[in-house]
């Protein structure tokens, strides 16, 4: 997800796709361990995105 993205939305709606990407990462973690994953790049991309709304909500609220 884009940055750009990320900064229109609200704060509810950042807060809810962190929620998203969460449970998102627990069932890429899930699949990993049973061996399921076919591309074990998906994770990073998930923590970066959960990183990515993390820093723009903590700008939103400074602001």
């Amino acid at each position: 997800m884009k940055a750009n993205e990320l900064t229109a939305m609200t704060v509810e709606q950042l807060q809810e796709k962190v929620k998203e990407l969460k449970t998102e990462l627990f069932g890429l973690r899930f699949q990993l361990a049973t061996g399921q994953l076919q591309n074990t790049m998906q994770i990073s991309e998930v923590k970066r995105d959960i990183a990515r709304c993390k820093t723009i909500l903590r700008q939103k609220e400074q602001a």
